[in-house]
């Protein structure tokens, strides 16, 4: 298995972006080589452009898995165990990493089958941000994360996308927090109209 393994890295090195650019540019060195322009220094300057190539090529980059477009809770939280190996594979940044590990807890409490999903069945709107967060609003901040941050690279001096992935998963945390809030207020109105249910019924009461 460890050998599989392996041969399956290398083989993936081979045919990635990284190794591919870098040799483009390792072979610019060779010609650069055959035309009497690198002198007795050509190894160094084919492994210095194909090292070069490497470092400036885009990374591999794994696509969000596809989606359903029903409105249906059913189908909200498949999409979310769809989603989940997306995020375990993502390399958070630590500013971002306990912002996108709360998110996901939230999501995972929110979507698991039992009396919260009873409630919100009964709350399209609710189901609507659910399904928009891990459809969109999830996936969309990681993969531009993603892309941001290689151009950033090229071109330093912005604003780092580490900061706009945190505040983007925070957003996206504080909106189904109040989604939750509410389901926790209406269940206490519940109780507290029970409790006065009760306490009406009470012959002890006035």
């Amino acid at each position: 298995m460890a050998t599989s393994r392996t041969t399956g890295g290398a083989l993936g090195y081979l045919e990635s972006r990284k190794n591919l650019t870098g040799c483009v540019c390792g072979l610019a060195g060779l010609g650069l080589t055959l035309a009497g322009q690198a002198g007795t220094f050509w190894p160094l300057v084919v492994g210095g452009l194909y090292g070069a190539g490497a470092l400036l090529a885009p990374p591999e980059r794994e696509a969000p898995p596809p989606f359903s477009e029903t409105s249906e809770l059913a189908a909200v939280r498949a999409d979310f165990a769809a989603l989940r190996p997306y995020l375990d594979a993502f390399d958070a940044p630590p500013a971002a990493a306990g912002s996108l590990a709360e998110l996901d807890g939230l999501l995972t409490a929110l979507l698991d089958p039992g009396w919260v999903a009873d409630e919100l069945v009964v709350d399209p709107e609710a189901v609507h941000a659910l399904a928009r967060a891990v459809r969109h609003d999830v996936p969309e901040a990681i993969d531009a994360y993603q892309r941001t941050r290689w151009w950033s690279r090229l071109t330093p001096g912005g604003e780092p996308p580490e900061r706009h992935l945190e505040r983007q998963l925070a957003l996206i945390g504080r909106e189904l927090t109040a989604r939750a809030a509410t389901i926790r207020e209406s269940q206490e109105a519940r109780q507290q109209t029970h409790t006065t249910d009760l306490e009406g019924r009470d012959p002890r009461e006035p």
